[in-house]
C-alpha cells in the first residue's frame, strides 16, 4: 500500500516537472522561458491600470471616492477659486434616487396647498325653513325648504370645506432626499459654493446717485440691466437654464435679492429658510454660500445620526 502511494506521488511530481524550452542562442540562457505541462497559465489583465479617460462620462465613472469629496469655494461675483472644502460621501456623493426626490416634492407641494375653499350647506344658507308648497294637490314636483340644493340660492351638496392636504413623510426619507438633490447638483457640476456674505458690488456711480436721482423706476431699470449683464458674463442667466442664489438671510445679500427681483427670467434669490427640494431641482445652477451648504447638511442628516442613551442622557452618535 505504501509503495503504491509513493509511486503515485512520484508520477505527480514528474508531471509537474519544469522543462526548459529549446533556444538557439546562448544569450537567451538568462531570460529563457519555461513551458508548463499541466499547470494553467494566468490570463493577461483585462485592462491597463494606467489608462487615461477619454471623456467626462468615463472620468465620472472611474472616480469613486471612498470617504470625502472636494468642494471648491469661489469668490462672488467673480467666481474665482479661493479655497477647498471636503465633505463626506454620504452628504454630497449619493446616487440618484428618483423615488425619494418625487416623494419629497409631492410632500412639499401638499403642504403648500391652502385648503381654505369653503361652501355653505343647506343648513348655512339664508332663508325660511318652512315647506315651499304642499306635498300634494298642486300638480308640481314635491319640494321642501328654500335651502334645498335643487333650488337657486340653496345649499351646496358635498361642497368643499376647509381641510389640510398635507401628507406624511418619514423624516429620514425627506433628509436623504435633500442630500440626494444636493448630490445630483454636485455630480453634474451645477453646484457652486461661494464665500460667506455674497453681496452684489455695484459701481461707485450708482452709490452716489441712487438715493437722490434714480427715481420713478430708474433704480429698478439700472439694476435690471446691470444684473442681466453680470449673469450673462458668468454663464448663469436664462441661456444657461437660470440660477438659484441661496443666502444666509443677512443684510449684505439684500441688494442681491433686490437685483434678482428685476430679472426673474434669469433666476431668483432665496434665503436658506425658504428653500426646499423642488427649488434645488428646477433651475440650471445653484449658487450658495459656504455656511448655507453646511447648515443644509447639518439640518438634513437624521438618517446618519442615531440617538444613544447613556445613563439617561441622550447623545448623538454618528453612524459609520
Amino acid at each position: 500500500m505504501a509503495s503504491r502511494r509513493a509511486g503515485c506521488v512520484a508520477e505527480a511530481m514528474a508531471a509537474l516537472k519544469l522543462s526548459p524550452a529549446k533556444s538557439s542562442s546562448p544569450l537567451c540562457s538568462v531570460g529563457r522561458s519555461f513551458s508548463r505541462s499541466m499547470a494553467t497559465e494566468a490570463a493577461p489583465p483585462a485592462r491597463d491600470l494606467t489608462r487615461s479617460a477619454s471623456g467626462a462620462q468615463s472620468i465620472l465613472q472611474s472616480w469613486n471616492p471612498v470617504s470625502t469629496v472636494p468642494v471648491t469655494v469661489h469668490a462672488f461675483p467673480s467666481l474665482e477659486p479661493t479655497a477647498l472644502d471636503h465633505h463626506p460621501v454620504a452628504h454630497l456623493h449619493l446616487p440618484l434616487r428618483r423615488d425619494l426626490l418625487h416623494a419629497a416634492v409631492v410632500y412639499e407641494g401638499s403642504h403648500t396647498r391652502q385648503g381654505t375653499a369653503s361652501s355653505k350647506t343647506r343648513f348655512d344658507v339664508h332663508g325660511s325653513h318652512r315647506k315651499v308648497r304642499p306635498q300634494k294637490g298642486t300638480g308640481r314636483a314635491r319640494l321642501g325648504t328654500k335651502q334645498s340644493p335643487v333650488l337657486r340660492g340653496g345649499g351646496k351638496t358635498f361642497g368643499p370645506h376647509p381641510r389640510d392636504f398635507g401628507i406624511g413623510l418619514n423624516r429620514k426619507v425627506y433628509d436623504k432626499a435633500w442630500r440626494t438633490a444636493l448630490s445630483y447638483r454636485y455630480r453634474r457640476g451645477e453646484l457652486l459654493v461661494c464665500e460667506d456674505g455674497m453681496r452684489l458690488d455695484l459701481p461707485v456711480d450708482f452709490e452716489l446717485v441712487a438715493g437722490k436721482y434714480l427715481r420713478d423706476g430708474m433704480r429698478e431699470a439700472y439694476l435690471k440691466k446691470y444684473m442681466g449683464g453680470v449673469l450673462a458674463r458668468l454663464g448663469l442667466g436664462r441661456a444657461d437654464g437660470r440660477t438659484l442664489f441661496v443666502t444666509a438671510g443677512d443684510s449684505e445679500a439684500g441688494r442681491l435679492h433686490e437685483a434678482m427681483e428685476q430679472v426673474p427670467w434669469d433666476g431668483r434669490a432665496l434665503d436658506v429658510d425658504d428653500v426646499d427640494v423642488k427649488d434645488l431641482l428646477e433651475t440650471g445652477k445653484v449658487v450658495m454660500e459656504r455656511a448655507v451648504l453646511r447648515e443644509m447638511l447639518e439640518r438634513h442628516q437624521s438618517d446618519l445620526v442615531s440617538r444613544v442613551f447613556v445613563q439617561g442622557v441622550p447623545q448623538l452618535q454618528q453612524q459609520q
